[in-house]
């Protein structure tokens, strides 16, 4: 039955596809459209939820609204997607504009009148279906380089509007604005032993040798293996006129011709974006940058892209049978390229053993574990990770030591530490802090006396930070004291060596205005209105805050008249 629910999965993609409207929609800039990133891009922590498009490596380019709807959602952000506008659609569809410079008309009204109803720069907003209706081809904003943007561009996604579960938007015709004739690129095949195998006289994965053969396609070394094994492939994808490497779009593993492993990037939901570190071999991206994607799964998880056979794409290699395997990358163009592994049975002895474990404790993936010594513990709650592992965990120098993080970890678990030696009026300016080389990384710390608690997501060590430092603001270009009529901005830069910052607020002449801030360069900017300035006279007050409390403010007086 899972076999046969194998081939169903290419069936029901085949039928999928013709459900998506290919003619509803327009590209959202009126440059020719190309790619810096497409969907299911391998990305830290998450697969890449839409397109990015490149915007001539400039800001200020106009983005269209792709087709009729509202405006469903608007969120300003100093990560992510930063300044984002969210478009429902009456076919079922929503579509989302991100890292935008700002938006336009009515839009940018009813978002510069929030802001100040808050008095925030970080807002998010759900307008109602009729107060800021949109007709295709309505120009929304002006392309930006906002959040964690690493560039101009316009991040660009389709989402099932009931769902939220994102979609390729090649499936909406967008194909048609992309170029491709070239097909993917293998750059690298490793092949894992399992429990006790042996793969090419090694206990460690085995970077395998390839070789180009007549065809296009590639041939891989040979593997001699006396167990269950796994492959993990490098592999991405080019098209005719970007130089950017693009995530593939389906990998097929195949043994003797039957499939046995399969994924394509085509839809798939939020919760399950974290999967893609279970996705890849994590141990190695740590260790050297490098996203290897496996066909296996020694532990099964709920990742919807994947199709896969009764033992999770693992293969046993079993005497007297040699076998050939074959792995298929193609992109949405089905432009294929493919590799085959040849294997056969071996029982030499290793000459690489594996890697020795050093630990002295084991995590059961899907069993609560806690784990204390003296002053600190840590609890793991079941599913906080994907596998079964051996785990390091010591408590020494006032550090709590919970591995290092070479192992994926899916949900949050708790450190708690308890601390007296901190007097009552300093333990609020403390906080557990992830310690690496000379950086504090903060972790949200809450407290009940002397017990501090905080949640993470990453293995490593931890121990508490004591922060009484105040922030630091700096005005790029001093106005004390000065006439500064037809200035249009001023701007500041701000930080904190600790714990970060947590909040900022600017006053003109005692009342709240608002200041844009950039994560990139931790400035802070503020365009002047008119409206807001006094004749002659003005009194402008930043004040930043801390995570755990400690303020700076800056004050300076200067001099504008009103131009005519």
């Amino acid at each position: 039955m899972r076999f046969f629910s194998f081939f169903l999965f290419f069936c029901n993609f085949i039928f999928a596809q013709t459900q998506y409207p290919k003619d509803y929609f327009r590209p959202p800039l009126d440059i020719p459209m190309q790619l810096s990133g497409n969907f299911g891009e391998l990305r830290s922590n998450h697969f890449h939820a839409g397109f990015d498009l490149k915007t001539n490596q400039r800001e200020g380019l106009t983005v269209y609204a792709v087709a009729d709807g509202y405006v469903s959602r608007i969120k300003i952000s100093t990560f992510g997607n930063g300044k984002c506008i969210y478009i429902t659609h009456p076919n079922g569809y929503t579509t989302v504009y991100g890292h935008l410079q700002t938006a336009v008309g009515p839009i940018q009204e009813y978002i510069q009148k929030t802001h100040y109803s808050k008095k925030s720069f970080e807002i998010e907003m759900f307008p109602k279906p009729d107060e800021l209706p949109v007709t295709k081809g309505q120009i929304i904003a002006l392309s930006g380089n906002t959040g964690s943007s690493e560039g101009p561009h316009l991040h660009f996604e389709f989402r099932d509007t009931k769902t939220e579960f994102v979609i390729n938007p090649m499936f909406f015709g967008f194909d048609q604005y992309v170029k491709d004739n070239k097909k993917p690129s293998i750059s690298g095949l490793f092949v894992y032993p399992m429990d006790s195998t042996t793969v090419n006289q090694s206990k460690q994965p085995v970077l395998l040798n390839l070789s180009l053969q007549e065809d296009g396609t590639y041939l891989a070394g040979k593997v001699k293996a006396n167990g269950k094994i796994g492959f993990g492939i490098n592999a991405f994808d080019f098209d005719d006129v970007s130089e950017n490497r693009n995530g593939v779009f389906n990998v097929t593993g195949f043994l003797n011709g039957d499939p046995k492993y399969s994924y394509q990037f085509n839809t798939y939901s939020f919760d399950e974006m974290r999967f893609i570190n279970a996705f890849i071999d994590y141990p190695r991206y740590k260790k050297t940058g490098q996203r290897i994607q496996k066909l296996f799964m020694k532990t099964p998880f709920a990742l919807s892209i994947i199709k896969t056979d009764s033992l999770n794409g693992i293969i046993p290699v079993e005497p007297n049978l040699a076998s050939a395997y074959r792995i298929e990358v193609s992109d949405y163009f089905g432009n294929l390229n493919s590799v085959t592994v040849p294997i056969e049975y071996d029982s030499e002895a290793p000459l690489i053993n594996a890697e020795p474990i050093i630990s002295n404790y084991f995590v059961e993936h899907n069993k609560d574990s806690n784990f204390e010594k003296d002053n600190m513990s840590v609890f793991f709650p079941s599913g906080t990770f994907y596998e079964d592992f051996n785990l390091n965990f010591d408590v020494k120098n006032n550090r709590i030591f919970i591995h290092e993080d070479i192992v994926p970890v899916h949900s949050n678990f708790t450190i708690t530490i308890k601390d007296s030696t901190y007097s009552e009026s300093l333990r609020d300016k403390v906080f557990i802090a992830r310690l690496g080389g000379n950086s504090k990384s903060y972790n949200p710390t809450t407290r009940k006396e002397d017990v501090f608690t905080a949640k993470s997501k990453i293995l490593g060590q931890y121990g508490l930070v004591l922060d009484t430092v105040a922030p630091v603001i700096k005005i790029n270009k001093p106005i004390q004291d000065k006439w500064i009529t037809g200035v249009k901005n001023i701007q500041f830069t701000i930080g904190d060596a600790l714990s970060g910052i947590k909040s900022y607020n600017g006053y003109l002449n005692g009342n709240w205005i608002l200041f844009e801030y950039d994560n990139k360069t931790r400035k802070i900017t503020h365009i002047f209105d008119d409206q807001l300035l006094a004749e002659g006279a003005n009194d402008l007050k930043i004040e930043v805050v801390d995570n755990v409390g400690n303020s700076a403010i800056f004050e300076t007086h200067f001099f504008r008249s009103q131009q005519k």
